[in-house]
């Protein structure tokens, strides 16, 4: 088998077990997304056990594909459970975009400096947006659904949808980067983090002022 031969048959194994994932990008795997953790299996480099969305069940179809001994889903990655969806705070949401640019599926929308809102329909229940959010703001509750097939090809292309937008807005960046001039940094150099900075402040000051007799 030549090298371009191999490369074929992994990259047709690695589609075949991306299509056994539950496309939920939650990255408890260790990889960017299920297309990463797929193609590290067909490549030798991962086990079939990573990923808790897809539970034993997942884990066990995955071994029969690459012929591996099944093995339930290591649980120190989180154990498998119903799908949750993220619920924004209303009332403590500062506006800042983070939980936008973390959510693997584009499941969230907004603007800067206005009330973000959770799609339900469209939220893989991955948990990025949590951890993202600097004001602990946003809370997972049970999503009363399961994650159907056609759910996970939905969320599949939007994944990829996603990845192509930041790459090509990266090589806008970079592109315009090479051209500018070069000039020294000033403190305005980076206005979203200021702007992040400032609401956080305020909402310290406010927690702390609903605490105080």
């Amino acid at each position: 088998m030549t090298r371009t031969d191999r490369t074929d048959a992994v990259a047709a194994l690695a589609e075949r077990l991306d299509a056994l994932l539950p496309q939920t990008q939650c990255a408890r795997c260790g990889y960017a997304g299920c297309a990463p953790y797929a193609r590290a299996i067909a490549q030798g480099d991962a086990d079939i056990d990573r990923c808790p969305p897809g539970g034993d069940t997942g884990a066990a179809a995955l071994a029969a594909v690459v012929r591996r001994t099944v093995k339930p889903v290591d649980r120190t990655r989180g154990d498998p459970g119903p799908l949750v969806v993220a619920v924004i705070d209303e009332t403590n949401c500062i506006g800042c975009t983070l939980c936008i640019a973390a959510c693997p599926v584009d499941a969230i929308i907004g603007a800067p400096k206005r009330l973000h809102t959770v799609l339900a329909s469209l939220c893989s229940g991955c948990e990025l947006c949590v951890a993202a959010c600097p004001v602990d703001c946003i809370a997972l509750d049970p999503a009363g659904r399961d994650w159907s097939a056609d759910a996970a090809r939905a969320a599949r292309d939007r994944h990829r949808a996603r990845n192509a937008r930041v790459a090509r807005a990266e090589r806008i960046a970079n592109r315009t980067a090479a051209l500018a001039p070069t000039a020294p940094p000033t403190r305005d150099a980076d206005p979203r983090g200021a702007a992040v900075a400032a609401a956080l402040a305020r909402a310290r000051a406010r927690r702390q002022a609903a605490v105080l007799p």
